[in-house]
């Protein structure tokens, strides 16, 4: 029992995030101080989710779920148009406005050790789970609309939930955090679960306890590595079980 207690406190015992000088400035505007990074982080995070949300970036003809082209490997608008909005315009932030090493905020293998160990275990939980939910009427018609080759849906979760992960809980949670601690966690799935809106039911609920699982993860290991592949896994897992990625090797 002493083994797997010590092993135990090994895997909840996190890194510190102080912040340094530039985290601690504020903005003092109407007579109230707000941090900076912090508050940037907030703003530009609920902008580029209302970018998304009126698909400014998408073609004006609609065309949302074919290939962009014969040489694009499958990739389609919505995870290109994702791919700039939350991950090199959060990008350019932390460069070109913060100054800041992109490290900071997660893009980094992190705690690798760690990091793998974790997410095998929280993979060989969630796979019969996922597995479980393909089986709904609800996540087979909204998951198996239009069937696309296995590689193809690979391709375009790996391009918009890597962005994604940084976005949510990278950029925006490490400059939380390191001016209002834990609290990040939770407040990173606000905007998490609300972009999940209008998928299955079960789905959107679920997001409160996997948003915070992987936040959890990228805490852990100072790193966003293993909640994408993570992310990645489980969403190209429920495609393939709803037949709507195709393996066709």
């Amino acid at each position: 029992m002493s083994g797997l207690r010590s092993l135990y406190q090994r895997a909840i015992t996190g890194p510190e995030y102080p912040p340094d000088e530039a985290d601690l400035r504020d903005l003092d505007l109407f007579g109230l101080a707000f941090p900076r990074r912090a508050s940037v982080a907030v703003l530009a995070v609920t902008a580029l989710i209302v970018i998304d949300q009126l698909r400014w970036l998408l073609p004006p003809d609609g065309a949302t779920t074919l290939p962009l082209n014969s040489f694009s490997f499958g990739l389609t608008p919505v995870p290109m148009a994702r791919f700039v909005l939350f991950g090199v315009a959060p990008l350019a932030i932390v460069l070109a406005l913060f100054r800041d090493s992109p490290r900071r905020y997660g893009l980094q293998l992190g705690d690798g050790r760690w990091g793998a160990g974790l997410l095998v275990a929280g993979l060989a939980v969630m796979t019969p789970i996922i597995l479980a939910l393909s089986g709904l009427d609800s996540f087979r018609s909204y998951y198996s609309d239009r069937a696309q080759p296995f590689l193809w849906a690979l391709d375009n979760h790996l391009v918009e939930l890597v962005p994604a992960e940084f976005l949510f809980r990278g950029f925006l949670m490490f400059a939380l955090w390191r001016r209002i601690g834990p609290l990040a966690l939770l407040v990173v799935q606000i905007p998490f679960v609300l972009t999940h809106l209008g998928k299955p039911e079960v789905e959107l609920w679920s997001t409160f306890i996997g948003g915070s699982l992987f936040a959890w993860l990228n805490w852990r290991t100072r790193s966003i590595v293993w909640s994408a592949i993570a992310h990645v896994y489980v969403l190209t897992l429920m495609e393939v079980a709803v037949g709507g990625a195709v393996l066709d090797f």
